[in-house]
């Protein structure tokens, strides 16, 4: 008979993604997560099999929680215009550890590159389900004249996520937030007729 968990393991995960979002996959050690939840190796492995496992699970959740609030901060938009300017509003980080950290999908991007399929498919359902958020929009918008449609709305969804993603990388390389505001104020402005 196996003993009862005697931990929360939805807690236990939050806590891991935040070490991991903080220090990376490679440079986080069973200690650093140990030390952190307070739950013993065996127990980590019990419920989360091993490092990478637990990694995987840790950007499906990251992937769910951002998505959640980017839905919920366009769901009262109507316009379509207004929905891509708090698409980008919500993309950047309200405090200062947050920028520090960045995106965890684009640092695991970063130090992962294509070599491992796993981590790139949570990465890609990341990325396409924020591509259908704006490609709605965008269409939205064109069918409204409010949105050039001299591009396709599938081009134009590429291309400002493009510019959200380069924002990102702008937040965690330091430049400001006006400046990155000010980017994706400029990207969303080049989509207007």
């Amino acid at each position: 008979m196996s003993r009862p968990r005697e931990f929360d393991a939805d807690l236990v995960l939050h806590q891991c993604m935040d070490v991991f979002w903080t220090k990376g996959f490679q440079a986080t050690s069973y200690e650093d997560l140990t030390r952190t939840t307070q739950v013993k190796k065996q127990s980590l492995y019990g419920v989360f099999k091993n490092k990478r496992a637990l990694f995987l699970k840790s950007l499906a959740l990251y992937r769910q929680e951002n998505l959640a609030v980017l839905e919920a901060k366009i769901a009262g938009e109507t316009l379509p215009l207004r929905r891509l300017e708090a698409i980008c509003e919500a993309v950047l980080y309200s405090d200062e550890d947050a920028r520090r950290r960045g995106c965890l999908m684009i640092n695991a991007s970063l130090e992962f590159g294509s070599e491992d399929a796993d981590i790139n498919r949570e990465i890609a359902l990341m990325a396409e389900r924020t591509q259908e958020l704006i490609e709605e929009a965008i269409r939205e918008g064109q069918a409204q004249n409010a949105i050039t449609s001299r591009l396709s709305s599938h081009e134009l969804a590429r291309y400002l996520g493009n510019a959200i993603n380069g924002a990102k990388m702008m937040e965690k390389s330091g430049a400001s937030r006006e400046e990155v505001s000010s980017v994706l104020r400029t990207s969303v402005a080049l989509l207007e007729t």
